[in-house]
């Protein structure tokens, strides 16, 4: 393979991999700060149990997740030296303000909240979880607008041979930025809530500190179900914008080949790439997709035999990613809706079987989000900046295909042995339970 092959494979590699660590720290930083919230409101000695157990595997989640995302922006330099140079002004604002404001903010505050246990007052400490949550989130704003631009380039001008700012509040108030920030993170919100009720199934299924995990879950189960929910809106609202600025995408995403207006939505089919149709295709609603993808009956539908073939995204990994994933998210509502029922009718003890489900449910929202990503990326293919830049224009022309490899390797090995690190971890501590807290 060619050095932009392997620069590919190395960026999947190490960005699936850091996303693993990210939507957790995203949604579990509020869910702790919420505990917190209420061992300061009532003293209640449970609440602090539940903030020191759960902070704990946040902390874990996060030292391990900042870790494996400096190597991202250092590919920028060493394999897309071509795409930093072209859009690097544009591109490296909005991370800028990540590393030096939020970040910071994050950094500062974490330490206070580790540390400040005696040291500081309860109210204090409260707010610096509090911030440390903000912090979190607002990283994910400028990393997710700086995506946005990625996927819709705004406020540029092509001058002197690179793209050059010349608004900076049209990145900042780019819809699609937005809507991509808004689904990305209550992803997160989702596995973190699948994450605490998981945890807290297995304890309630040992009968370990019931009151605590029968809290801990009716906590969680709350706030999982009102994000799986705002996550389908927010979904609608993504396909909304795809199907505006991305048709090719869209098209990818459905299998959609040729251009029609009022298009039906096959329930079942598979995707013959090779002969640019469908192999099967059946259960048709009819006007569905056009009402999917444009919220109207009558709209046309761009087919993917309108872009020529060296601009049609990858369909099948396209296809089969979206469907998934959307299968998945309708999986969470129907779980968590199940799973906030049996908390507040005070059965969830009594259905071992629901427990096991939510234990072994764990990994389902983290599959979701990377699936997600997927869609996102090879979706743009072959545009690196979409309908600006293409991926094959932005690969480092310094480097060779044998030194990709050797540092795609090492990456590999390191990531293998950080994610065996990270289970090894979580495991270990979510099963040993929360000990007797003291201030």
């Amino acid at each position: 393979m060619d050095a932009l092959a392997l620069s590919r494979i190395q960026f999947a590699v190490t960005a699936l991999f850091h996303f693993i660590f990210v939507p957790l720290t995203l949604g579990l930083s509020i869910l702790v700060a919420w505990m917190e919230t209420r061992y300061v409101r009532t003293g209640d000695e449970m609440y602090l149990r539940m903030t020191k157990f759960w902070g704990r595997l946040f902390l874990i989640n996060f030292a391990l997740g900042v870790v494996t995302g400096i190597t991202l922006e250092f590919q920028f330099g060493m394999n897309w030296a071509e795409y930093s140079k072209y859009v690097g002004d544009i591109f490296g604002a909005p991370l800028a303000i990540e590393a030096t404001a939020a970040f910071f903010l994050e950094s500062t505050f974490i330490g206070l909240w580790v540390f400040g246990w005696t040291k500081v007052s309860k109210k204090v400490h409260l707010l610096a979880i509090w911030l440390v949550a903000f912090a979190a989130n607002l990283s994910a704003v400028w990393i997710l607008l700086a995506n946005g631009w990625m996927q819709n380039p705004v406020g540029y001008e092509v001058r002197n041979g690179r793209a050059e700012m010349t608004d900076f509040g049209a990145l900042v108030f780019n819809g699609t930025g937005w809507s991509i920030f808004f689904h990305t993170v209550l992803s997160g919100f989702v596995v973190a809530a699948f994450f605490v009720m998981g945890v807290s199934s297995y304890h309630l299924l040992r009968k370990n500190q019931t009151a605590l995990f029968k809290s801990s879950f009716k906590t969680a189960v709350a706030f999982g179900l009102a994000s799986s929910l705002l996550l389908a809106f927010t979904g609608d609202q993504r396909g909304l914008d795809v199907a505006k600025r991305q048709p090719a995408k869209l098209a990818a995403m459905e299998s959609h080949w040729e251009t029609k207006t009022g298009a039906s939505m096959p329930l079942v089919l598979w995707p013959d790439a090779k002969n640019e149709r469908n192999a099967v295709e059946v259960l048709k609603i009819p006007n569905g997709l056009s009402l999917l993808a444009f919220h109207k009956a009558n709209a046309e539908v761009k087919g993917l035999k309108d872009f020529p073939p060296d601009e049609r995204p990858p369909v099948l990994p396209t296809f089969l990613s979206f469907r998934i994933m959307v299968g998945l998210g309708g999986l969470f509502i129907l779980l968590a809706f199940i799973g906030w029922l049996r908390a507040r009718k005070d059965k969830l003890e009594t259905n071992p079987l629901l427990l096991r489900i939510f234990l072994y449910a764990i990994p389902l929202p983290y599959i979701a989000v990377e699936l997600g990503w997927i869609v996102a990326e090879i979706g743009r293919q072959p545009w690196l900046v979409y309908g600006l830049m293409k991926t094959s224009d932005g690969v480092s022309k310094s480097i060779s295909s044998g030194q990709v490899l050797v540092s795609l390797i090492g990456f590999t090995v390191v990531y293998g042995l950080l994610a065996v690190v990270d289970i090894f971890l979580l495991t270990k501590y979510s099963r040993k339970g929360p000990q007797e807290a003291s201030r």
